[in-house]
């Protein structure tokens, strides 16, 4: 095989076993042990069959681990995208406001999210609240930017919950 035929064949395969191996890694960690073991049996497939390739070759060029080194970066980097577009997860999102500015609640659930509101103190012992949403991750967006408007100094965290049972979520528009 040509040695540039050989490093470009390297190079795309790389990506797709890289980028196979890391949504592997996400669907094992949100619990769908059938779906990555299924993707798993076809990321060995790949790699080995490249890496047979490459090894067998018989050219000690530099290009091959760089194609295979280059693979593998930019599998990293389109397997996350992949995950990320592809795998839908729910997220907790707490957010810490004055009580001066309770209004958010209202504003939050007119624009369609569940809001739990549970008094709290501030490290000066200050009046505030503590509001509490489970939201779909492709959602987030929207939540941050209605908060950020109305109170830009709000302390948010955001976790991506593994189970959510009950409870009101937002319909996403596609």
């Amino acid at each position: 095989m040509d040695l540039f035929v050989l490093c470009i064949t390297i190079f795309f395969v790389r990506i797709l076993d890289v980028a196979l191996g890391t949504f592997r890694m996400v669907v094992t960690v949100r619990g769908k042990m059938l779906l990555a073991t299924i993707i798993g049996f076809i990321e060995v497939t790949i790699w080995f069959l490249i890496v047979k390739d490459a090894l067998s070759n018989g050219s000690n060029s530099w290009w091959i681990v760089f194609s295979y080194a280059g693979g593998f970066a930019i599998g990293t980097y389109v397997g996350g995208i992949l995950s990320k577009k592809l795998i839908k997860s729910s997220l907790s999102v707490q957010v810490i406001i004055e009580r001066e500015h309770s209004n958010l609640v209202n504003i939050l659930r007119n624009n369609g999210f569940a809001v739990s509101v549970i008094d709290a103190k501030g490290y000066d012992y200050s009046d505030k609240l503590l509001l509490f949403s489970e939201i779909e991750s492709p959602c987030l967006r929207d939540f941050e930017k209605v908060v950020r408007e109305y109170e830009e100094k709000a302390f948010m965290v955001v976790n991506e919950t593994k189970y959510v049972q009950n409870g009101y979520f937002r319909d996403i528009v596609k």
